[in-house]
């Protein structure tokens, strides 16, 4: 597909594939939006991250936790992977037009993206288990974070589970 011809397709295209593509775009950025503030906590650009007035946050104790900056065996703070990761994740969601399902070269992409976002949800359950596992508090923008990575996944669903079918057609 041109550049011409994708740029037409994204932005004024329809469909299902589309709406959930452009729905996955939503969330990932409302993850990455929240991992952006905790990095700004995480990097002493700011003391304290805000959040609501409840007993079960306590997003500056979970964030700060030394867990918090050795994820992946890596010494630095963990809401850049989570950005980085998002990243990726839009990166997928974008490439390739509506019907890009159908088209061999692009065949794999709604399958590593369906991967890539039930394996985002995995995480992001395990963490918010590992919070108040190891804390007995959440951090409220994490979250958001892996609310925004649930919604994620019914998303990918459809594109996903038609890529499958043609693979296997």
């Amino acid at each position: 597909m041109d550049p011409q011809a994708l740029s037409e397709v994204l932005r004024t295209g329809e469909g299902l594939y589309l709406w959930c593509r452009r729905g996955m775009v939503i969330t990932s950025f409302v993850a990455a939006g929240c991992m952006m503030f905790i990095g700004l906590y995480q990097m002493g650009l700011i003391r304290h991250l805000p959040e609501p007035p409840f007993r079960l946050f306590n997003a500056d104790k979970v964030d700060a936790a030394p867990e918090a900056y050795n994820r992946m065996w890596l010494p630095m703070p963990d809401a850049f992977l989570g950005l980085v990761s998002y990243a990726v994740t839009v990166a997928l969601v974008s490439l390739g037009g509506a019907d890009r399902f159908q088209r061999w070269p692009w065949l794999l992409v709604p399958l590593l993206m369906g991967l890539k976002v039930v394996a985002d949800a995995v995480q992001a359950g395990k963490l918010s288990w590992e919070q108040w596992d190891l804390h007995r508090a959440f951090c409220f923008w994490c979250l958001v974070a892996a609310l925004a990575t649930f919604v994620a996944v019914p998303l990918a669903a459809p594109e996903t589970w038609a890529a499958i079918k043609r693979a296997f057609s």
